[in-house]
């Protein structure tokens, strides 16, 4: 496991032990940026089931200024740690050690917004569904942000949530990818 592209690039990075988190593969972690963009001109990010913290990396890597990392595993939340300081990335991040409906209610109160947002729950316990609701409701991805679900192949989202929509979806293996970006409506909601 590596930083793909960016100021990162090539840099490996520490796999959480035990068989709890499956990471992202490289060529998964490619096929998502080159459909986003490769490269990003500054932007929040939010890691919601960060694992390694691989993606969140990825994405600082390439341009990000800032992402937040959430796990409940504190194996997870400590090889986060431990990538970021490979990376030389604490100063543009955050890491929390808590379950994702928490998070997101505790980023709510502050008010942010997200440029990307990675979904990427274990396979069996995801409610892909459920998050894309709150997350569109309490408007917490920015006006042009995308969100990125992997899961499982056989898992069909919705075209369409509230004011989110399906870019694209994928099949790259054994993982699936939908791609969610944020319309506007008449008033420029």
């Amino acid at each position: 496991m590596r930083v793909i592209s960016g100021t990162c690039k090539g840099r490996p990075l520490k796999a959480v032990r035990g068989n709890e988190t499956r990471p992202t593969t490289d060529k998964v972690k490619e096929t998502m940026f080159n459909v986003i963009g490769p490269y990003f001109s500054g932007g929040k990010g939010l890691d919601l089931f960060a694992g390694s913290g691989g993606l969140g990396i990825e994405a600082l890597s390439r341009g990000l200024d800032h992402v937040i990392f959430v796990d409940r595993d504190a194996n997870a939340i400590q090889t986060i740690y431990h990538n970021l300081a490979l990376c030389n990335m604490e100063e543009k991040s955050e890491v929390f050690r808590n379950s994702a409906e928490r998070a997101l209610k505790a980023i709510l109160k502050r008010k942010l917004q997200f440029d990307l947002i990675f979904l990427d729950p274990p396979y069996q316990k995801q409610k892909l569904e459920e998050l894309l609701n709150f997350i569109e409701s309490k408007n917490l991805i920015a006006p042009s942000g995308i969100i990125i679900c992997e899961h499982s192949t056989d898992v069909e989202l919705p075209h369409k949530i509230g004011h989110l929509e399906q870019a694209k979806k994928g099949d790259y293996g054994s993982i699936g990818l939908t791609f969610f970006h944020r319309i506007e409506n008449e008033k420029g909601v």
